[in-house]
């Protein structure tokens, strides 16, 4: 295993991101459609918040059918993505180590790092990214 290894190397490069403008509806179906746990939440090329697939089993029950036409938009039009995202939120560069970002989701309650480089959102790094490393390397 290299000590060194950015995760540029592994993370994912084609971020599905959603603007705080839109709504949880299309939220869900992203969630659903790309098979997808966590969703930056831009402003621009800034990235000003994360929303999790948790955020809206907070609020819904969005987990209660695969029928991406079938959510309760009653709730979902009752919230904006600005409300239910987590905003303070920790960010790496590309050239960060898979070593550093691996402890700060060990040490945090979270599971996805926004990539950013110079203020623009340039992938995303999970804890799946990270097993799938580690598992790589034996």
């Amino acid at each position: 295993m290299k000590r060194r290894t950015p995760v540029s190397e592994i993370m994912s490069k084609d971020v599905i991101a959603l603007r705080r403008s839109e709504d949880l509806i299309r939220a869900e179906m992203l969630f659903k459609r790309h098979k997808i746990r966590h969703i930056p939440v831009v402003s621009g090329e800034s990235v000003i918040g994360m929303l999790s697939y948790t955020d809206l089993l907070r609020i819904s029950f969005a987990d209660a059918t695969e029928d991406e036409h079938n959510v309760d938009t009653v709730v979902y039009n009752m919230f904006t993505i600005e409300q239910v995202m987590t905003k303070n939120i920790t960010s790496i560069s590309s050239n960060t180590s898979i070593k550093e970002a691996a402890e700060i989701l060990a040490e945090k309650e979270f599971h996805a790092l926004p990539v950013v480089d110079d203020s623009i959102l340039v992938g995303i790094i999970t804890t799946t990214d990270l097993i799938k490393y580690l598992l790589e390397q034996f």
